[in-house]
């Protein structure tokens, strides 16, 4: 599902939206996982990687 699908679709209030924006932009290698439980965001957790060359 699409990302836009899912904030389209869910109950999502601007906080929530406004810190999923924050994660993504400040993110360079890593992941954002959003946690779903009975259709409401409940969770969102952000693990980053740091890259060595």
């Amino acid at each position: 599902m699409k990302v836009e699908k899912l904030l389209r679709d869910s109950p999502v209030n601007e906080q929530v939206s406004q810190k999923l924006n924050e994660l993504i932009k400040g993110i360079s290698y890593g992941t954002v996982t959003i946690v779903i439980q009975d259709g409401k965001i409940i969770q969102i957790e952000k693990n980053e990687k740091f890259r060595m060359r």
